[in-house]
């Protein structure tokens, strides 16, 4: 899939244009990459089927830019964006990759510090001489190697979103290879971990020459940039963007065995290993053994049942309690993939979204959910085109008008907003607007480098206004890109707990905010959590199986998740307050 990579450019020509103070553009390359990289339909294949008209229906992509698409199609690279690169200090463009840089202050550590790569970068931050430069100071410093950090990181490891459409490809390819009987992924991916090292997959097949088609198939793929290996039942190979990816192929009264040894943890496996050795047996990918005998291995289940446990959900195996509690029979049953009802966080083109409220309703429809919730942005968020008090009221009525339509007969058009959580704490509409509302989400979108307590005290005030039923994305970080602001989410749990407001568990790719272990310990507070997509493009609305899959990380049951309810106990637990 072609998407991340495109709006990455897109981005960094923005980022450079910035930098170079042209104006108007920016902001379109920026627009158009917010587009492509929230559309689950890949640009490659729109061109395939479409040709440039179908390039051309992407918001923000006009002539101009359908033709840079298509050159990076064709080459895989676009001249336009080597040049910009080129006409660059050496090492700049390699700056403002770095999360929270910014083309301004980039080319100012250049020309004051000449700085001119990230290992100058930190090297810098970790001497202090940033710190004493004008508009900076130590928090900026200590930001800056947090940054750094951020970058590295990311470097490493993928989105889950975006490699899970890698595996959903691969994985779709190899089963149409002849004799091909199962095939699926593992590791941290089946895991469903928030980013990704490596792929797995694991495969069985009728026969030798079923496996030699699969290896073939596999080492020979588009997007190989690289064999690593080659064998008969195990071949590694490496993808465009560097992701890491082998396949085994496996007898199959192994595949159950190898699929848990595989999916791991290594920590869940290694306590799964102590219990075998304590039972007098043995566990490996090859399967569970007493003595020379296999009495486990052809599914997980019979390994988990062999050594008197309830199996667990792959996202759960992380070593963090869930093998204690499958001995004591006592896991909880987290909520399934099908649980949801409907999405309670939509953005359409009344604030900066690319489909109508109809279209919209229309998906959700095609989702089988119940309802949905449209959440525009407000006022505050100029940059997200956000809605004044005139045009939200315009959006109310739109919405009372479709829900009359005898077309979304049994299905409900909830009115909501994603309300701005001011400097003070204040909200962003007067109580007048959003007693209005059906829902009303809050957000902190400004100011995340304050300072912990001034933070905390910020969403409490926000917290305490009676129409207020969802803390939108509740820790700001977008994953390679900015960390999470420094709050007391131990306060902020208590206080959603005493109130009856909910935690957004937030689907889009980036944010995956809360994350699993925030929702664990919400959850221990008896905290309601709220999935929602954050969706600006009726085709990005399937991605709340990523939140969900945080969710079950988290270990929340369906009875946690405001938006598995009926649509009349949902609107019962809003109106409570």
């Amino acid at each position: 899939m072609r998407n991340p990579e495109i709006a990455a450019i897109f981005y960094a020509i923005a980022d450079i244009l910035e930098m170079q103070n042209v104006k108007w553009k920016p902001q379109a390359y920026s627009r158009a990459a917010r587009a492509i990289e929230s559309m689950s339909n890949d640009v490659q294949e729109i061109y395939r089927v479409e040709g440039m008209e179908g390039l051309m229906e992407i918001p923000g992509v006009g002539e101009g830019l359908a033709k840079k698409i298509v050159e990076y199609i064709q080459t895989g690279k676009i001249k336009g964006y080597e040049r910009l690169k080129a006409s660059l200090p050496k090492g700049l463009a390699e700056l403002i990759e770095v999360p929270g840089m910014g083309p301004k202050k980039a080319m100012l550590l250049f020309n004051k510090l000449k700085i001119q790569n990230i290992a100058g970068l930190k090297k810098a931050a970790q001497e202090h001489k940033i710190a004493a430069l004008k508009g900076f100071g130590a928090k900026s410093e200590e930001n800056i190697l947090k940054g750094v950090d951020l970058h590295e990181k990311g470097q490493e490891r993928m989105l889950l979103g975006v490699a899970l459409q890698i595996a959903d490809e691969i994985v779709g390819r190899l089963k149409r290879v002849k004799g091909v009987n199962h095939i699926e992924p593992a590791g941290s991916l089946r895991r469903r971990k928030e980013t990704i090292g490596d792929l797995d997959i694991l495969i069985t097949t009728e026969n030798n020459t079923a496996t030699k088609r699969v290896m073939d198939e596999f080492t020979s793929m588009p997007d190989v940039i690289r064999v690593l290996a080659k064998g008969e039942t195990k071949s590694a190979v490496l993808l465009k963007g560097g992701m890491q990816t082998d396949v085994r192929v496996l007898k199959d009264d192994e595949f159950g065995s190898a699929l848990q040894y595989f999916t791991g943890s290594k920590d869940h496996n290694i306590e799964m290993r102590k219990i075998a050795i304590k039972k007098g047996m043995k566990l490996s990918e090859y399967g569970l053994f007493k003595g020379s005998k296999r009495i486990a291995g052809h599914d997980e289940e019979g390994i988990y049942k062999s050594l008197g446990m309830q199996i667990m959900p792959p996202e759960m195996r992380e070593n963090r309690g869930e093998i204690e509690a499958a001995i004591k029979g006592t896991l909880p049953k987290v909520i399934g993939y099908d649980d949801i009802r409907g999405d309670l966080h939509i953005h359409t083109k009344y604030s900066d979204g690319y489909s109508t409220v109809e279209e919209m309703a229309r998906e959700g429809m095609r989702l089988g959910y119940e309802y949905i919730c449209i959440s525009d942005h407000s006022k505050g968020e100029r940059i997200a085109n956000g809605m004044d008090e005139k045009r939200l009221l315009k959006q109310l009525d739109e919405i009372k008008e479709l829900n009359k339509d005898k077309r979304f007969k049994n299905f409900k058009i909830l009115t909501g907003c994603e309300v701005d959580i001011r400097s003070d704490g204040e909200l962003d509409f007067d109580d007048d607007i959003l007693k209005r509302l059906d829902v009303v989400i809050c957000s902190v979108h400004s100011g995340f480098k304050s300072p912990k307590e001034r933070m905390t005290e910020r969403i409490l005030t926000a917290m305490e206004n009676k129409h207020m039923n969802i803390l939108g994305h509740p820790t700001g970080r977008v994953m390679n890109e900015r960390l999470p602001y420094e709050v007391d989410i131990d306060r902020v749990f208590e206080k959603a707990a005493d109130l009856g407001i909910a935690m957004e568990i937030n689907s889009y790719g980036k944010r995956l905010d809360l994350n699993d272990t925030d929702i664990r310990k919400a959850l221990g507070y008896g905290v309601k959590l709220a999935i929602g997509t954050d969706s600006h493009h009726k085709d990005t609305m399937a991605r709340i199986s990523l939140g969900i899959a945080m969710a079950r990380r988290g270990w929340a049951e369906k009875k946690d998740v405001l938006n598995t309810y009926p649509l009349k106990d949902l609107i019962d637990f809003f109106n409570k307050r």
